[in-house]
């Protein structure tokens, strides 16, 4: 796999394995992204803690060091793929195989890389 797969790979296998990632993911940056400020900063990953807490006793008794850290771990991991530049403005993963999680039966993922819907229909067309 190159490299940019490699990264989209990781990342598609973080989100699936841990629910606070994808929380993350879908509930903050995904609506960023489709907003018109295409910036995540750790406040709005903080916001989010506090929605999810509110319905999760397990988060709640993190202590706010813990929840900072995960937070602060999850915009590294945006900038190691190269979806998070140092000005914290969202970019779509770069990805030469998006094929193949259609393949997979994982659409969402294409959305989850902040791809465009005609972005994603072009994918969607020439993997049939």
């Amino acid at each position: 796999m190159a490299e940019e797969n490699q990264y989209a790979a990781l990342f598609f296998v973080l989100l699936k394995t841990y629910k606070i990632l994808f929380d993350f993911h879908t509930n903050v940056t995904i609506k960023r992204w489709n907003s018109i400020s295409k910036a995540i900063f750790t406040e709005d990953l903080m916001m989010e803690f506090n929605e999810i807490s509110a319905n999760d006793a397990f988060v709640d008794s993190w202590s706010e060091m813990t929840k900072r850290k995960v937070a602060s771990a999850y915009l590294t991991i945006l900038r190691k793929i190269g979806m998070l530049d140092t000005d914290n403005q969202l970019q779509s993963l770069s990805c030469s195989n998006f094929d193949y999680y259609i393949r997979l039966e994982e659409q969402w993922f294409l959305e989850a890389a902040l791809l465009l819907p005609y972005q994603i229909e072009t994918i969607k067309k020439s993997t049939l």
